[in-house]
């Protein structure tokens, strides 16, 4: 355990060194209360989960993260092994890690997984790292990975806030009888909604997706989410083709411009999109600390987002259907 979950269960006496632990001198306790300060290292123990992924291929083998920054000392056997251990040793590997990544209000380290250093990592086909929505694609999405007969470790994205988020609830339907979907239309257009009045097409992942629907939003912009980051799903290309009329698509994200997904994204969206559309980001500028760390300029942050994704100018513009 942390050192720092214990506070105050052991007292040092300042002037002689002596060691009181308060829960070992209750009168009713019948066995002794002690308290060691062991070393926290998730190296070791990321190291014994990939091992195992390995000796034991038919195991669904998941590695979670308190807070995402906690994979940070982790990071040598990523780099070593879990990211290149296939082609290296040809070790394959079905290995999941959990990693809390969201913009919350928390501090700067809580905040982030480091998203764009496993986005980094990613070729050959030698990871999938995804940002599941909702509890039936995170259900599917893992079941898929314990049934895959090719191992790849399996990086996932997990905001804490969705765990008691309404919004982000799935109905049994689509637990029982659903997929995992690489990509996800806007509900308001794949329902039945008239796809030409949409003139911005709004990509993102994850958490900021709740961010954005749940604000008012013009008509003619359709949000989507890009579930699945690495493989690039081909699915993005065949969405942005049915909306013929899209003078321009946004890649939003919360984490600053230089983090996240949009450095990996911008040339894969491009070439999913065409040249005849305008492609910007909206997002937090380049920085160096993952997030403010003080909720009130966090809130303002957030809030700027979301205005300048649902806030379309004029345009009379109209394209081509865009190559892939």
């Amino acid at each position: 355990m942390r050192r720092r979950q214990h506070a105050g269960h052991q007292l040092h006496d300042a002037e002689t060194g002596e060691v009181y632990i308060p829960l070992s001198k209750l009168p009713q306790s019948a066995a002794p209360f002690e308290i060691y300060n062991s070393p926290l290292s998730e190296t070791s123990v990321l190291g014994f989960e990939y091992g195992f992924s390995i000796a034991a291929p038919d195991e669904l083998v998941l590695w979670e993260a308190q807070y995402g920054d906690f994979a940070n000392v982790a990071m040598p056997i990523v780099d070593q092994f879990i990211s290149a251990g296939r082609s290296k040793w040809r070790q394959e590997s079905g290995i999941v890690l959990l990693l809390p990544h969201g913009y919350e209000g928390q501090g700067p380290e809580h905040s982030s997984a480091r998203l764009e250093r496993y986005l980094q990592l990613c070729a050959e086909d030698n990871l999938t790292v995804a940002y599941p929505s909702n509890p039936a694609q995170y259900f599917h999405i893992l079941r898929r990975q314990a049934m895959r007969k090719n191992k790849r470790p399996l990086i996932l994205m997990q905001p804490k806030s969705l765990l008691r988020l309404p919004a982000a609830a799935s109905s049994i339907e689509e637990l029982a009888h659903g997929m995992f979907k690489p990509v996800i239309d806007d509900p308001r257009f794949a329902n039945g909604g008239n796809r030409d009045e949409v003139k911005r097409l709004v990509f993102c992942t994850g958490k900021l997706y709740y961010d954005l629907v749940a604000e008012e939003r013009p008509s003619n912009v359709a949000i989507l989410r890009v579930e699945e980051l690495y493989p690039w799903p081909q699915e993005v290309g065949d969405i942005v083709d049915r909306y013929a009329n899209v003078d321009e698509v946004v890649w939003a994200q919360e984490e600053p411009k230089n983090m996240g997904s949009w450095t990996y994204v911008q040339p894969r969206l491009r070439a999913s999109v065409g040249t005849v559309v305008t492609l910007r980001y909206v997002g937090r500028p380049e920085r160096a600390s993952p997030a403010e760390g003080y909720q009130k300029s966090h809130v303002e942050e957030q809030q700027r987002i979301v205005r300048e994704v649902l806030t379309v100018a004029p345009s009379g513009r109209r394209r081509a259907t865009a190559s892939k």
